[in-house]
């Protein structure tokens, strides 16, 4: 059985997220597997597996800010907004220029109220939205704020007559859907639009560089793991070392004096092995988990 820790892997197209991770439970011969923000079937690249222990930090994983390339097409809506659902409404878009795609573009970067695609994952009244359009209803999502802090556009292409396909690198808060950027620049513009590629470069400090394929972690079964719990714990997260007596305490879930750090943060043990996720609130240090071996 696998270590506890994380695997950075470059999902391929095709599969789900929950593909992957059942793919990742048989390499690594444990049920213990979850991960840190799901890619749609159609999108690549960065998703952050945990397994045993290092599961617990996926709540923090799916939490952080995330970089995406994308490819937005103008002049076609389709069911899903993105390339897998059907195409719903043809608007030629020869005439717009480069200059509105980027405006249009420009307006819906930084503290924006973005509506989900209503086939996503989202639960309306316990269940999914991609479920309920699917058996034919209506779903209407409530805005949300997000943060889009990236809307770079990389390229602006015309290689198909009355389309317009806008290469573009994303960096955003978590809950942000590229597609929804797609949808809603389609139809500032008048001419819709949907996302035909997404490639997910990071999540946090977890980059492309050091993602593995799935073939890659096939070769390496059992041991998957790339980054054993104390190390992810170190990389993600501020850190704190702890006394012997303090380990102590925190190891049976008892609070430590604040420390001034911001957190939540990571306290380690005095044989570098990691005891807790830690926040301060209330003038003390409380861990919201406990992650020392009982």
């Amino acid at each position: 059985m696998s270590a506890d820790g994380l695997i950075v892997v470059d999902k391929p197209g095709g599969m789900t997220s929950h593909d992957v991770v059942a793919r990742i439970r048989r390499l690594a011969r444990t049920r213990r597997v979850g991960h840190g923000g799901t890619l749609d079937p159609m999108a690549t690249g960065v998703l952050v597996i945990g397994v045993n222990r290092a599961t617990r930090l996926l709540t923090y994983v799916i939490g952080a800010e995330k970089s995406y390339t994308a490819t937005i097409r103008l002049g076609q809506t389709t069911v899903t907004d993105d390339a897998e659902g059907e195409v719903t409404a043809t608007t030629s878009a020869a005439g717009v220029t480069d200059e509105a795609v980027r405006t249009a573009l420009a307006a819906l970067t930084g503290e924006i109220d973005q509506v989900p695609s209503a086939v996503s994952a989202i639960k309306v009244d316990g269940q999914r939205a991609y479920k309920r359009v699917r058996d034919g209803e209506t779903v209407a999502l409530a805005a949300r704020r997000v943060t889009v802090s990236r809307l770079a556009v990389l390229a602006v292409r015309r290689d198909t007559p009355d389309l317009v396909d806008v290469d573009v690198d994303v960096t955003c808060s978590s809950g942000t859907y590229i597609r929804a950027i797609a949808r809603d620049a389609g139809l500032a513009l008048g001419v819709g639009g949907h996302l035909t590629a997404l490639r997910r470069t990071a999540v946090g400090g977890f980059t492309l560089a050091e993602a593995a394929t799935l073939p890659e972690l096939e070769q390496r079964s059992p041991d998957v793991v790339s980054l054993p719990l104390a190390a992810a714990a170190d990389r993600f997260f501020a850190r704190r070392d702890a006394s012997p007596d303090e380990a102590r305490v925190l190891s049976h879930g008892g609070p430590l004096a604040p420390a001034g750090i911001a957190g939540p943060y990571a306290v380690f043990g005095p044989a570098g092995n990691l005891l807790a996720i830690v926040s301060e609130r209330e003038g003390r240090a409380r861990a919201e988990i406990v992650l020392a071996p009982a």
